[in-house]
């Protein structure tokens, strides 16, 4: 059996081995593979695994060898489901593996807001701290996290994790979600509209769909509290990035803390790039090193179990 790896650098960047998959077969390792080239590289391949190229139905009929297809991933919206189950291929994905990684950036962000890290930090890098006549200079506002309200959009793994740290601060917390049967950790369950309107931080935890696509947009943004806080650790395509930035530009709300686009890598001419009180992070929520090491121990296992003939994680059933 033969295994292409298509995008190993979106994981590897050197410092994490793709050993555990490459033991399992012969397996070409491809860094990066422009989405022009998929098919090509390819090739006879009976087993593919990547993170972000489009495996489209065109792929598919290039390559009639192809039987699996590996996810780098929990999404899987790069992959023609539809095709694949034609084609008699099976899709797996790897649910829930950087659950504890997308909570801890959630609350970098909101920490640094709340607390101005970053701001202060600048401050004493450019001398104003010192020979100043107090022991502390306060000029920079912060606040308190206890007694605000957390809405959690989307209540999976990652929500309950970032609602388990919101708790830990002694945070309030509620939940939107389409699941509401599922939330019995006492969360209480409301609206978007009423989510939004009695939420101190709104936090994105939600799988893009084509239901939910720009579900944060001009109408949705007025109902938040001008001192309110948004942010998305999910996918970009839940917001309207136009909207967004012209909310923060006109202090609608108090700011944002985003780390997924729409557009990936970021575009020259992405609204929110410029954008007042805007912090951004390239996509890099899920990507600590002990994350990326599960997952790709995952992604193996999911590779043993359809080689078994009992395949794990099958999202085209």
């Amino acid at each position: 059996m033969k295994i292409v790896i298509l995008d190993a650098e979106t994981v590897t960047r050197n410092d994490v081995s793709l050993d555990w998959i490459t033991e399992l077969s012969e397996a070409q390792d491809y860094g990066y593979t422009p989405n022009e080239q998929v098919a090509e590289h390819i090739g006879d391949a009976d087993a593919v695994i990547c993170n972000k190229c489009l495996i489209t139905d065109e792929v598919f009929e290039k390559c009639p060898n192809l039987k699996y297809v590996g996810l780098f991933a929990t999404g899987y919206n790069n992959v023609d489901i539809q095709s694949a189950k034609a084609h008699g291929a099976v899709v797996c994905n790897v649910p829930a593996y950087s659950t504890n990684a997308v909570a801890q950036h959630t609350f970098a962000f909101i920490l640094n807001h709340y607390n101005k890290v970053a701001e202060y930090a600048k401050t004493v890098d450019d001398g104003d701290w010192v020979n100043y006549k107090l022991f502390s200079y306060f000029g920079i506002p912060t606040a308190e996290l206890t007694g605000k309200t957390m809405g959690i959009i989307g209540y999976g793994d990652i929500g309950r994790k970032v609602a388990q740290l919101a708790r830990a601060f002694d945070m309030n917390v509620v939940t939107y979600t389409r699941s509401p049967e599922k939330v019995t950790d006492g969360t209480n369950v409301c609206s978007l509209e009423q989510l939004l309107i009695c939420s101190d931080v709104v936090s994105l935890h939600c799988p893009l769909t084509e239901e939910n696509a720009r579900m944060i947009n001009a109408d949705t943004l007025k109902l938040m509290k001008p001192t309110a806080l948004f942010v998305n650790t999910a996918r970009g395509g839940l917001v309207d990035e136009h909207a967004l930035t012209e909310a923060l530009n006109n202090d609608q709300i108090a700011g944002a803390c985003i780390d997924v686009l729409t557009f990936e890598p970021m575009q020259e001419n992405c609204p929110l790039r410029k954008a007042k009180n805007c912090t951004i992070t390239p996509h890099i929520a899920w990507a600590p090193k002990e994350t990326r090491e599960h997952l790709l121990e995952k992604v193996a296992e999911n590779i043993k179990c359809w080689l078994e003939g009992k395949p794990v994680n099958v999202v085209n059933k």
